[in-house]
């Protein structure tokens, strides 16, 4: 089984920063690529950021120049740098993986179980 685990989310000021994790665990013969999303109550879970095994990054552009992401292949672990936080980025992040686990060739999405973020004054 496969398992990934946020870290860092809680209250901060607009303007302030706060750092994300997320370790992937498990069966894993590779990861080709992680990234993360963000959800608000009545709203579609959206893409915020990735970086693939190359370390090709891509971004939402609401984020762009305010976020980092960054990955650790010693670690399987994802960072989410996130710097001038506002209100609208409240949300609970979640974090994903796409790889391959060992014995099975069928690449598979993964996700985590979210942690929440919350800018405000």
């Amino acid at each position: 089984q496969v398992q990934l685990v946020e870290s860092g989310g809680g209250l901060v000021q607009p303007g302030g920063s706060l750092r994300l994790s997320c370790v992937a665990s498990g069966s894993i013969a590779r990861i080709q690529s992680m990234g993360w999303y963000r959800q608000t109550p009545g709203k579609q879970r959206e893409f915020v950021a990735k970086i693939t095994s190359d370390g090709t990054t891509t971004y939402t552009d609401s984020v762009k120049d305010r976020f980092t992401v960054s990955r650790d292949d010693a670690k399987n672990m994802v960072v989410l740098q996130m710097n001038s936080l506002k209100p609208e980025d409240t949300a609970v992040y979640y974090c994903s993986a796409g790889l391959t686990k060992f014995g099975v060739t069928s690449y598979t999405i993964y996700g985590g179980q979210g942690t929440q973020v919350t800018v405000s004054s």
